[in-house]
């Protein structure tokens, strides 16, 4: 995808060459990344990668309006119908300027986030589950990636971090790239996040929806440990990561996973959420308690529970106890004692649901073990915190503290990890997927769509680490 210059590079418009850049966190990290970029003068590789044709530059000085002879989408997905042909009859908006790179999505169990490369935050968050209307497909009782909920089917196309339903994920990517952000999907690069456990199976056939249905010009998969540790500025050391669906520790050297080394963990946000509503009808069984919407519970679980530093010491001792009200949606409150410390308690001992798992600390130091003695300390001194489920308070002090216990435990006194715990961990892979896409040193790096018809999905393997 380098320069080639039997090609014209394509006008910018005034108005787009005007534009000014996002706004950029003035901390260290960010300057590094973000100084490679010029954003009023986009390389030519970036041009020859999606380039405008007239009817395109005239859109976009107008304001991107609707093309002519568009026609309404009809209701539902209707089989090989491809995202491609809907973008064109539902008057989304052309690139209004060549310096944005790419699209960043990073597909999580929970949610799924999305926005354009260069930027400090996702433009969209959505939820990954949709609801299934009945005409659109049947929904089997125990079907892979769907559940029933209050009588209506929901599409989970994201479990555990791997990807059940393909149909579901075409969907969403739909309604996040076309409905949301609301871009022509071959237009744009796309780079999305992948779980460092899923199948490799898995990668082929990401690529085979982006290249065949989305019909994008290029994509780039990259792990979601490489892309957390990225998001601090690090490009060695180990991402610990723990989102709504799955529990990941990762060693990363020099951008590369170490695969052999990963370790995961099931027992993750959506777990707590269903421990937390059974911890509160045990200690007051009454209807509105049982009835209490998910939602509402999660809400319950993000404002009020925290982690012990002495959980055995603080369960065991009621004056420890830090009772909160929370006020339900109906008029309703409810009162937490030793559910608030007793939620998040799973991460670190997956006892407490009958699972022989190993906990999050446990793992990580596990992950550490299993590199070359060489590298161990280089790789402790930056252990990346990633997810949702990581930002309740006393999460990042309890984990150092039980992981440098590991180590004096083990033999390794010598080696103290350090946590890496930035306030927006919460989005840290997409983050890091916006600074890594924005890099010009990156460019070169994207999978083709000339590369995919040429060689097939396969190519994913050599391409992506």
């Amino acid at each position: 995808m380098g320069n080639n210059s039997s090609h014209k590079r394509t006008k910018v418009p005034k108005q787009a060459r005007k534009e000014k850049p996002p706004d950029v966190d003035t901390a260290r990290r960010k300057q590094l990344f973000f100084s490679h970029l010029k954003r009023k003068k986009p390389s030519a590789k970036i041009v020859l990668l999606f380039p405008l044709d007239k009817e395109q530059q005239l859109a976009e000085a107008g304001g991107g309006t609707e093309p002519p002879g568009a026609e309404p989408v009809a209701a539902g997905r209707g089989g090989a119908r491809t995202v491609a042909s809907v973008s064109r009859s539902r008057g989304v908006r052309r690139p209004p300027s060549l310096g944005r790179v790419a699209v960043v999505v990073d597909q999580g169990s929970g949610f799924t986030k999305a926005g354009f490369a260069g930027e400090d935050q996702p433009r969209l968050v959505l939820k990954s589950s949709s609801l299934v209307p009945s005409w659109d497909r049947p929904v089997l009782p125990g079907a892979l990636g769907c559940e029933l909920a209050g009588g209506v089917a929901r599409a989970h196309p994201i479990k555990h971090g791997v990807v059940v339903d393909w149909e579901a994920l075409e969907g969403l990517w739909e309604r996040l790239l076309v409905g949301g952000l609301r871009v022509c999907p071959e237009q744009w690069p796309v780079l999305v996040s992948d779980s460092p456990s899923a199948p490799p199976a898995g990668r082929e056939r990401v690529a085979e929806l982006l290249f065949e249905a989305l019909a994008v010009p290029a994509c780039h998969l990259a792990s979601t440990a490489l892309l957390a540790l990225s998001s601090t500025g690090a490009f060695s050391g180990l991402a610990v990561e723990a989102g709504a669906g799955v529990c990941h520790a990762t060693p990363i050297y020099a951008g590369h996973s170490w695969h052999e080394a990963t370790f995961r963990l099931d027992v993750a946000g959506s777990t707590l959420s269903r421990y937390l509503r059974d911890l509160l009808v045990a200690a007051c069984p009454e209807l509105r308690l049982q009835a209490l919407p998910r939602k509402a519970v999660t809400q319950l679980k993000k404002r009020c529970c925290y982690v012990s530093l002495d959980f055995e010491g603080d369960l065991h001792n009621p004056a420890r106890h830090q009772p909160a009200s929370f006020c339900l949606g109906n008029g309703g409150s409810v009162c937490l004692s030793s559910e608030r410390f007793r939620c998040p308690e799973p991460i670190f001992q997956p006892s407490l649901l009958g699972q022989a798992e190993p906990g999050l600390p446990t793992m990580a130091f596990r992950a550490l073990q299993r590199v070359p003695a060489t590298l161990r300390t280089r790789l402790a001194n930056t252990v990346v915190l990633a997810g949702g489920s990581t930002l309740f308070p006393g999460f990042p002090e309890r984990l150092e503290m039980e992981l440098q216990a590991q180590c004096r435990r083990h033999g390794y006194g010598a080696m103290q990890p350090r946590l890496v715990a930035k306030p927006g961990r919460g989005t840290a892979v997409w983050t890091g997927g916006s600074m890594v896409a924005s890099l010009r040193s990156f460019q070169c790096r994207w999978m083709t769509r000339a590369m995919y018809q040429e060689c097939g999905s396969r190519l994913v393997h050599e391409v992506f680490n």
